[in-house]
């Protein structure tokens, strides 16, 4: 029995790749950052936990450590402007541990590159896998289009320029072909690479059935989505740059997240033949997924409240909006704290029920548009913004993404603790916590500030103000959402 590495599980690939792996009988070891980002996923008590960070070569040697074929499917694409210096370094990290460790065999999943005109993202990609590559392990690289899925950035961004845009002024870009392939097609090819009897290192294209414009795949979503046909103007002067802030100001996906993706279109993103990896792995018994058929896929997921993982899973910790809790210094210096607490005949059950709805489609509970503003705010300077949404309508689990919100910690019933991924000038919880007391139900709102200095300070003093009519408006209809929910279920 193979003995099996994943890195990146709790991103939007590994964490679909883990289950077929354990699917395929295989021994599955996991390394990720925090165990809990993946401790809700069906095949937690399934699999070895690691607990590593590809930048430290001992923890990496550990989790390596035994390893007869690893999957490299870590991505640094919203670290900042240097994000491809970071991938190139822990790519070589990588690969000299598993050479250390007599790995046979890394399996990388990159992004095509054929096109002379290519972007710093998917450079970034191909140097990654020469980085890999740089020992005797053997590494299969296989490079992919636009994954097409429930919950890939691709598709969010895909969907919801489609859906709200019925008419588009769009760049040149559009018209650049593209190769997409359906998420279960990816996870077919890697699976298939880790049943290979021998190990093989080689660059192979993977690719869906159909190139096409991704003006043509957009009209095909609005086919299958039964929306009007899309009217596209093109106008050449919008740069990536100013397509990515568009993208973040009318999609989930942030600026920082668009921007790489944009810039990756700028080039043709079609497999090479001479790449063809049908010689090593055939085509799956059912062909290839049509692109309109993924899309149809991924819209009866997305209805029916299935989907496995998001885009936004998965949370680097050198993001801007993203330290680590342990950095930096000024994190314990001085705490602001806003505490709101109510009493109510509502039982705790549903209470808690209202309060994990939080965020998304169901909103705040209150002062909507000044959310709407802050989260706009965010979006203009590079943050995430509310439009990253939730993965599920009435239930959150921890690592969930909650609008500029990551959920820290969840007791059920009990405790709901929010961390602020927005841009700020230091760090903000948000904090629920519901008890029974003398045959009533309490619920206590906590808004925690850590500053950064004096700005940090100033930030506080300026929103304080705000929270006067947000914290109390939010406390009081949560209580009332807690009283419809106590009337359905009685």
């Amino acid at each position: 029995m193979k003995r099996i590495l994943v890195t990146g599980a709790s991103g939007y690939v590994g964490g679909r790749l883990v289950q077929e792996l354990l699917m395929k009988k295989f021994k599955v070891r996991v390394m990720v950052r925090d165990p809990r980002k993946i401790s809700t996923h069906p095949w937690f008590d399934k699999v070895e936990v690691v607990i590593a960070s590809a930048e430290n070569p001992a923890e990496l040697d550990a989790a390596l450590n035994g390893i007869d074929t690893a999957y490299y499917l870590i991505h640094s694409i919203n670290t900042g402007a240097y994000f491809d210096v970071t991938e190139a370094r822990i790519a070589q990290n990588f690969g000299e541990a598993a050479a250390r460790q007599d790995v046979k065999q890394i399996i990388y999943l990159g992004g095509i590159a054929n096109d002379k005109n290519i972007s710093k993202h998917l450079k970034s990609r191909e140097q990654t896998g020469v980085s890999l590559a740089s020992t005797h392990v053997s590494v299969m690289e296989l490079r992919a289009g636009i994954i097409i899925g429930s919950g890939s950035a691709s598709f969010e961004m895909l969907r919801h320029l489609t859906h709200r845009l019925p008419v588009m002024t769009t760049p040149k870009w559009v018209s650049n072909l593209t190769q997409p392939i359906a998420i279960r097609d990816v996870l077919w090819y890697l699976v298939q690479a880790g049943s290979l009897k021998k190990p093989v290192r080689g660059i192979f294209d993977i690719g869906g059935p159909e190139v096409l414009t991704y003006e043509e795949m957009m009209q095909t979503f609005a086919r299958v989505a039964g929306l009007p046909k899309r009217l596209i103007v093109k106008i050449p002067v919008l740069t990536p740059n100013l397509s990515s802030r568009w993208i973040g100001l009318v999609t989930p996906v942030p600026t920082s997240i668009a921007r790489p993706l944009v810039s990756s279109l700028i080039s043709e993103v079609v497999a090479d033949p001479k790449k063809s990896i049908d010689a090593v792995i055939p085509k799956p018994e059912h062909g290839l997924i049509p692109l309109a058929t993924a899309i149809e896929l991924a819209l009866s997921k997305i209805s029916a409240h299935t989907v496995e993982t998001r885009w936004s899973d998965a949370k680097s910790l050198t993001a801007p909006w993203a330290k680590a809790q342990s950095d930096p210094d000024w994190s314990g210096e001085k705490t602001f704290e806003d505490r709101r607490e109510l009493e109510t005949d509502i039982s705790a059950a549903s209470v808690w029920a209202a309060i994990e709805k939080i965020g998304g489609e169901h909103g705040w509970y209150g002062s909507d548009f000044l959310w709407f503003l802050r989260g706009l705010g965010d979006r203009m300077i590079g943050g995430v913004g509310l439009r990253r949404g939730r993965r599920d309508p009435d239930h959150l689990h921890v690592g969930d993404a909650l609008d500029f919100w990551r959920v820290e910690e969840l007791i059920p019933n009990q405790k709901l603790r929010l961390y602020a991924e927005m841009i700020l000038p230091g760090k903000a919880w948000l904090e629920f916590r519901v008890e029974e007391a003398e045959g009533k139900t309490v619920v206590t709102q906590i808004a925690t500030f850590s500053p950064k200095g004096l700005g940090g300070q100033l930030y506080w003093y300026s929103v304080a103000p705000f929270h006067t009519f947000i914290f109390p408006t939010m406390l009081r209809n949560i209580v009332k959402e807690a009283e419809s929910v106590e009337r359905e279920r009685s």
